[in-house]
């Protein structure tokens, strides 16, 4: 691994003067640094300087009525143990312990799986399902993005230049699921993923897919053959043929694409089975 130093900030103020203070490609940011360690590990990012967020107050999660705030530096293993967040928001629920182990998710954070973007993280599709948002904070104040306008790519984000995550907010709790297919139960990465949620505000259906290159995304063509809160046999069936016939899935190393067009139909049609609408 290569040297180098370590600062970690006490106040947003300093860990954005921080990252201005140093080049973007000799500086990098630590949230849980479960994915970021490999990196440096590896050699396959040498930054001079590492700004851990640790001591910032972020640590934080919040339920403002139907709405969920998690500070971006909260340990996933925290959210995960929320005694409201597996009643109201299951989808995510499952999604966090889709993550890696219960070791890694003591570590492992929010805002540090948006800030990596990987194309099969298990959260990206999730969130994507929930209409979640993104606060930032930087040099020029503070925005909020959606995570689908957040996530450009495969490890590229919207973060401009000195900014950080400080939270993720989610609008609303909705009737959600979370279902994947790895070949390992545990430690390993999906090849396909599906999520879906219910919006009680709009009655409709949100779904969202990820597990290949470049980035999870939202395909509304399949929430338009849903319809409304009680969808059919065959307005699932469509949706399933929208979805594995028309989304832009691809094949990697992993798996082929003709694998992932075949998965998808019975992991959209068990998604929305597992999705208990009258159940909040």
């Amino acid at each position: 691994m290569p040297a180098f130093d370590l600062v970690a900030p006490g106040t947003s103020d300093e860990a954005i003067a921080e990252l201005r203070a140093s080049d973007p490609g000799e500086v990098a940011v630590v949230a849980g640094g479960t994915d970021l360690l490999f990196d440096l590990d590896d050699g396959r990012i040498t930054p001079r300087k590492v700004v851990s967020l640790r001591r910032l107050p972020w640590r934080t999660l919040d339920w403002n009525g139907p709405t969920l705030t998690v500070g971006s530096t909260l340990p996933l293993r925290e959210l995960e143990n929320d005694p409201e967040l597996r009643r109201r928001i299951p989808g995510l629920y499952a999604a966090v312990r889709a993550v890696g182990s219960v070791a890694l998710r003591h570590q492992a954070t929010l805002g540090g799986n948006l800030g990596r973007s990987a194309p099969a993280s298990d959260l990206v599709p999730m969130l994507l399902a929930l209409d979640a948002e993104v606060d930032l904070v930087g040099p020029k104040g503070e925005r909020r993005l959606s995570v689908d306008r957040f996530v450009i790519g495969s490890r590229r984000t919207a973060l401009a230049a000195g900014e950080l995550i400080r939270s993720v907010r989610i609008p609303e709790a909705r009737p959600s699921a979370y279902l994947l297919q790895r070949v390992r139960p545990f430690h390993d990465i999906s090849h396909m993923a599906v999520a879906v949620a219910f919006s009680p505000t709009d009655a409709r259906w949100r779904v969202a897919v990820a597990g290949f290159p470049p980035r999870p995304l939202r395909f509304p063509e399949a929430e338009e053959a849903l319809g409304g809160s009680t969808p059919g046999a065959a307005d699932i069936a469509r949706a399933a043929e929208a979805l594995a016939t028309r989304a832009p899935i691809v094949a990697d190393k992993r798996a082929s694409e003709e694998y992932r067009r075949q998965l998808v139909r019975p992991l959209l049609a068990r998604a929305i089975a597992a999705t208990r609408i009258g159940d909040r």
